[in-house]
């Protein structure tokens, strides 16, 4: 078979949508697709969502990419590349994840600062039973930080490690997480477009893998109720214009090496925390893992090496300086979730908001925060509607989208709980 092209772009629900497509048209630059894309929902319910044009006879959108940007996949005789969007006038598309970074990233740039970005996820493998019913992989060695096959009986992660060398990807680590059989994966600093456009490729290759040798894997924030949640969690610095790093203050991290650009973020992530929520932990099953004591950033507040605060510094300095947002989960479209966080902390370092005293408290019997996100998704929502300086600094279009499509879930999945809320995500993250 000729070498083919799978373009694709991740959409509103952080669901992967593209097209095959021949090889005499991997010279091409762009195809298009049904805008009203951003009117579909996980069960495929199509809605007049802002933006969609679900009533204006659902339109043509264009997506184009750069012909550098095509590279090799993990399926033989098959290229990968991953585009912007433009509506059919040739306009950048505001309900675009992809270009909606690409803002955030300009917008730091305006402070001669580029913002460098690392992704880390976690994921739940499951897997069939007799019966068809997706249970937990079954793993009875796998322990927090386990390794080998114990952790892993069918070694589907070396495969995806092999995988993601041939492809490019820069691998930091993969390891079982804390409730077997939970993985945890994560990919080196990079700029931040790349470092997205890598995570996003490389989840949809890691679930594809995984399909592989029987294993549903799944970045859902709570697949098993009995179980802990994922998260992911996004990690920032910045290059300054002579290409160090302006988060560092020398070669000692953490609270009390912070500099001004330190402070002006954590600002900013800590006055537009509740905002934040309804962006970036966006599915009702991510306020089941959204809960206090539970290492998930659900409480307003920072700190140093400390797991059970939102924002958390690093206590490493110099080129390894950086910040770590840990409220986020990966049913969150990735570019979205990470142009909020960039963006709150950039109207923090503007208007200089106050930041207030790190957390003292373990997080788990005290804390000295006393506020936290919504409880579930419909009060997420309309704190991120209240949220306007967020929302017009992410883009108000995207938000309305957003909101409209979130308030929709809330009524799809009012009367879910257990397996059938699990059923509703766990085939789409």
């Amino acid at each position: 078979m000729k070498t083919r092209l799978r373009a694709l772009f991740c959409d509103h629900l952080s669901i992967m949508r593209g097209k095959y497509l021949p090889h005499s048209k991997i010279g091409d630059d762009s195809t298009r697709f049904c805008r009203s894309v951003f009117g579909t929902h996980y069960d495929r319910d199509l809605l007049d969502a802002p933006g969609s044009l679900v009533k204006q006879g659902l339109p043509d959108m264009e997506l184009r990419w750069r012909h550098d940007d095509i590279r090799d996949s993990w399926h033989a005789s098959t290229k990968i590349v991953l585009g912007d969007l433009y509506d059919d006038e040739g306009a950048k598309l505001p309900l675009c994840p992809r270009g909606t970074l690409k803002r955030a990233v300009a917008d730091w740039q305006k402070h001669g600062l580029t913002p460098k970005v690392g992704i880390e996820l976690e994921a739940f493998a499951l897997q069939a039973d007799d019966n068809g019913r997706l249970v937990p992989y079954d793993a009875p060695g796998g322990v927090v930080y386990g390794t080998g096959p114990f952790a892993d009986p069918l070694r589907f992660n070396d495969r995806i490690w092999a995988m993601a060398d041939e492809m490019g990807f820069s691998l930091e680590m993969i390891t079982a997480e804390f409730d077997s059989p939970q993985f945890e994966y994560v990919l080196t600093f990079g700029d931040a477009v790349k470092a997205v456009d890598d995570i996003v490729l490389f989840r949809l290759m890691a679930r594809e893998i995984a399909l592989e040798y029987g294993i549903v894997l799944t970045f859902m924030p709570k697949p098993i109720p009995e179980a802990g949640g994922s998260g992911m969690h996004v990690n920032f610095s910045f290059a300054d214009q002579a290409g160090g790093n302006a988060l560092s203050s020398g070669p000692r991290g953490g609270p009390e090496h912070m500099n001004d650009l330190a402070r002006g973020c954590l600002s900013g992530m800590i006055h537009h925390h509740k905002g934040l929520a309804g962006l970036i932990a966006p599915t009702a099953n991510s306020y089941m893992r959204l809960q206090p004591g539970s290492l998930s950033g659900y409480w307003q507040n920072w700190g140093g090496d400390h797991r059970n605060v939102t924002t958390r510094i690093s206590s490493e300095g110099g080129a390894k300086a950086r910040l770590e947002h840990r409220m986020a989960d990966a049913s969150a479209n990735p570019y979205t979730a990470t142009a909020a966080v960039l963006q709150a902390a950039r109207l923090g370092f503007e208007k200089g908001y106050e930041l207030p005293p790190m957390e003292t408290g373990d997080g788990f019997d005290r804390t000295d925060a006393r506020e936290g996100t919504a409880i579930d998704l419909k009060g997420a929502a309309a704190d991120l509607q209240r949220d306007t300086v967020l929302t017009e600094a992410v883009g108000a279009e995207l938000v309305a989208n957003h909101v409209y499509m979130k308030q929709k879930e809330v009524r799809k999945t009012r009367d879910l709980e257990g397996d059938g809320l699990r059923d509703f995500y766990v085939h789409f993250v």
